[in-house]
């Protein structure tokens, strides 16, 4: 018997292939596996998601594509904001520093006198100007509908006479906007050409600013009335005085911008 013929060379197939895919694995270059089936990624919104989280997606990561544009919106937003911030304070300033040194006219002559009620003080500066002659007539516009003309006399200590022959009511206006539209309706009924604006100094600025609006084709003369009890002069180093003035120069700029828009638009 041949050494052939003691062997068993009839070796199943099954044991043939693996005996074939031990030996190839070995022939393989170190750290590379030909035969190893590589993982399919799971589409799964779960795994997606933790692929999108740590880059997997992306191989420099999401955050090489947004983050550059992203930043530089933060950025100019940013900037954005305190641009805004310090424009405000600065038109402020001026504008409490308009509000705080206005002077009264030298000569006031007018027309007509509108005072645009908020306080006694106005009422009596109104009045006052009248019976100097200053202007043949007053409007005091804004009367609460249950202020009768015998409280206002009263209260002012006016001439009787001089009221009831000189000085109307205006009890429909609510706001300064409406002060303005009953005025500008008053003053065209009579025909004025010049008018007297007598208000507070702080509210002064827009009450012109409605007034123009409404009488473009009429001169108006400012007459700031400084309350007692209000320094103005020093309203940087009182909060009160302050928040009293911001408030009206947030009212002022709202008018304006409403004004201006509807200019533009109709």
């Amino acid at each position: 018997m041949t050494l052939a013929a003691g062997l068993n060379l009839n070796v199943p197939k099954s044991a043939e292939s693996s005996i074939i895919v031990r030996d190839m694995t070995r022939a393989s270059p170190p750290g590379r596996d030909s035969l190893r089936a590589e993982p399919t990624p799971s589409c799964s919104t779960g795994s997606r998601s933790e692929a999108i989280r740590r880059g997997g997606i992306w191989p420099n990561g999401p955050q090489a594509g947004w983050s550059v544009p992203l930043r530089g919106l933060l950025a100019g937003g940013v900037l954005g904001f305190a641009f805004i911030l310090i424009a405000f304070a600065g038109l402020f300033g001026v504008f409490a520093h308009k509000v705080s040194t206005a002077s009264l006219p030298a000569d006031p002559q007018a027309d007509a006198i509108v005072v645009l009620t908020g306080g006694t003080e106005r009422i009596s500066q109104a009045l006052t100007l009248l019976d100097e002659g200053r202007a043949r007539r007053l409007l005091i516009s804004g009367v609460h509908p249950g202020t009768t003309r015998d409280q206002i006399v009263s209260v002012t200590s006016a001439d009787r006479p001089l009221f009831d022959c000189c000085v109307d009511l205006d009890r429909i206006a609510l706001n300064t906007a409406g002060n303005a539209t009953e005025t500008a309706h008053w003053v065209k009924k009579h025909g004025f050409k010049t008018l007297l604006v007598v208000t507070s100094a702080y509210h002064l600025p827009r009450a012109s600013l409605e007034l123009t609006d409404t009488l473009p084709d009429i001169d108006l003369v400012p007459y700031p009335v400084y309350a007692s009890g209000l320094d103005l002069s020093s309203w940087y180093s009182d909060r009160k005085t302050m928040q009293l003035l911001m408030r009206e120069y947030v009212k002022y700029t709202l008018a304006r911008l409403r004004i201006g828009a509807s200019r533009i638009f109709g």
